[in-house]
């Protein structure tokens, strides 16, 4: 039998892993969360999360480390229970994105890709899905990208490591399904993060923003609205399902 202690119109006492926390689309999530009342495990490689993380209320903990590591998603999950005593979400965020060519891209960058956007997901989810399973209730949200399914020049690394995103959810979704655990993923467009910004600023984002039909990026605040729906109780029928927040960039 599911069961979850979050109201059915917020996230009260919810405890929460959100990693990649420290900026950007994991920033935006967090900071959502703790407005509706969930207990936060906030993790990123950054120093700053333990200040994030004091900053958004009494109550939550932030967990600095690298999610290069073997033991990352089982460090992480045990001082979730450690704090809070179950976990109930899991926010799969962290990556990066290191552009080059395919003929010259790097095998230290691609590994590096690989493991920070897909072996880390895997890591924290596989981790994470222990005490779900046993409480009969989970949400796990994995960050994708528009990236998964169109090529874009550069991004070889990227593309790569966000279509294993997609392949994994459906996976975990059918497997956890029954067993009270719904597993999606959220593909977002170029979203205004600093570093989104950075990457497509200039005539390349002058031209990338007219090529979406609605005519400019995601705000990090669209996406963080998404991913809170299929976090929810409410989104309890919709599992292993691919969230498109791109515009309508990848429907031409």
């Amino acid at each position: 039998m599911q069961t979850n202690p979050s109201s059915e119109t917020g996230f009260q006492n919810s405890p929460v892993l959100i990693t990649g926390a420290a900026a950007g689309i994991g920033l935006a999530v967090a900071q959502m969360f703790a407005a509706r009342g969930a207990r936060l495990l906030l993790v990123d490689r950054d120093e700053k999360i333990a200040e994030i993380a004091a900053g958004l209320g009494a109550g939550h903990r932030a967990l600095q480390l690298d999610v290069r590591e073997d033991d990352c998603g089982s460090r992480a999950v045990q001082a979730a229970l450690e704090a809070f005593g179950r976990l109930d979400i899991l926010i799969n965020n962290v990556g990066i994105g290191p552009l080059a060519p395919a003929e010259d891209y790097p095998l230290d960058l691609w590994d590096a890709t690989l493991s920070i956007n897909l072996r880390a997901a895997f890591l924290f989810a596989k981790a994470a899905a222990a005490p779900m399973l046993e409480q009969g209730y989970g949400r796990i949200v994995n960050m994708s990208s528009q990236a998964a399914t169109i090529g874009i020049e550069g991004h070889v690394a990227y593309c790569t490591s966000k279509a294993g995103i997609l392949g994994m959810t459906r996976c975990m979704a059918l497997e956890w399904g029954k067993r009270g655990i719904t597993v999606n993923a959220l593909s977002p467009t170029v979203t205004e993060t600093e570093l989104g910004l950075m990457s497509w600023g200039g005539q390349k984002g002058v031209e990338t923003r007219a090529a979406i039909p609605v005519g400019r990026f995601a705000k990090p605040e669209e996406v963080a609205e998404a991913v809170l729906y299929l976090a929810s109780p409410q989104a309890a029928m919709v599992s292993g399902a691919n969230l498109a927040i791109d515009g309508g960039y990848t429907i031409r």
